[in-house]
């Protein structure tokens, strides 16, 4: 058993789309859901990863109805539940990196939300940690971002957008290799 699934971020708040904006990709959690029940046929472990965000006014805050899993995540019996308030799974409790060490964990997959946020950071660091990084794209999403940015003026990128750049730089850029569920499953 040297493999584990990574499943970062599944929560009810990522469906306030007034809060998030536009999002894209209405197939991840049916695609995380297949990989989750693919990693338990096989008995390799399922990480779960839950963002306890610190800003009050968050739906991913603890006090917020949003901060709950998914169902589909919440069923999963997770070998282990990791809480983060930052963008890595690396720095959450339980330490992760620790924890994949002791079970002899080498190579790890990657899905959940937001693509170009905590999924990205989270595989970056775990191609930095010296695991083999596979990141799922079909099995992730994220949202629209618009945002005035110094030095370069009013940036806008689609979903979409955004997920490709992301896959183009984990592989390109050689953190993680890119596939889709069917590629796995």
């Amino acid at each position: 058993m040297t493999r584990a699934l990574l499943v970062i971020d599944m929560q009810q708040g990522f469906d306030d789309l007034a809060f998030w904006g536009a999002t894209t990709n209405p197939d991840c959690e049916e695609n995380v859901a297949a990989l989750i029940e693919h990693w338990r046929r096989t008995g390799e472990p399922v990480v779960v990863v839950r963002h306890d965000s610190v800003s009050p006014g968050s739906p991913l805050h603890p006090s917020s109805p949003g901060n709950a899993l998914v169902a589909a995540v919440a069923a999963a019996e997770a070998d282990v539940l990791v809480t983060k308030q930052v963008n890595s799974a690396f720095y959450g409790e339980p330490d992760l990196h620790a924890w994949l060490g002791e079970r002899g964990i080498q190579e790890v997959v990657v899905c959940g939300i937001q693509t170009n946020m905590c999924v990205e950071t989270t595989a970056r660091m775990a191609g930095n940690l010296g695991y083999d990084t596979t990141v799922v794209l079909d099995a992730t999403r994220t949202f629209d971002l618009d945002e005035e940015v110094a030095g370069v003026g009013r940036v806008t990128r689609t979903a979409a957008d955004l997920m490709a750049g992301t896959a183009l730089v984990l592989q390109g850029g050689g953190f993680a290799r890119v596939v889709r569920t069917a590629d796995l499953v």
